[in-house]
């Protein structure tokens, strides 16, 4: 009886995205038979259905498609930032990713704001992307 290989879960919490948020680049998984990259998480493909991915660098320009005002930190480094906006952000890729925005007041959030991924330094250990209005 053959034994069924399992299936790769792809999820932020994937080792190459956080290594590449501490080189300060936006690493996402993109499928090698579709191109397509491989979000939300699951273990094949949404538009091809292949299992096979490789990680890859992403632009982190993209458009807020929706938003939300945060009260509980996320993280305990934000808790003075309380407070804050947190976007869900479609990445030019095609993916969504969902971070805070940072250097953008109330007044200029809407569902279409470029944007673009910045990196936070929060600890030695640990690097967060956040997103910021895209500079002209």
């Amino acid at each position: 009886m053959d034994q069924a290989k399992p299936l790769p879960r792809i999820s932020p919490d994937n080792q190459a995205f956080w290594a590449g948020c501490k080189r300060h680049e936006l690493v996402l998984p993109f499928c090698t038979a579709c191109g397509k990259p491989h979000l939300p998480p699951g273990p094949v493909c949404p538009f091809c259905l292949g299992d096979t991915l490789e990680w890859r660098r992403a632009s982190g320009h993209g458009v807020v498609s929706s938003w939300t005002v945060v009260h509980q930190p996320w993280f305990p480094a934000f808790k003075a930032d309380l407070p804050y906006n947190v976007v869900q952000v479609e990445l030019a890729e095609g993916p969504r990713l969902t971070a805070n925005l940072v250097g953008a007041p109330n007044a200029v959030l809407r569902v279409g704001l470029p944007v673009e991924v910045v990196f936070d330094d929060v600890t030695p250990d640990v690097t967060l992307p956040r997103f910021r209005p895209l500079t002209p």
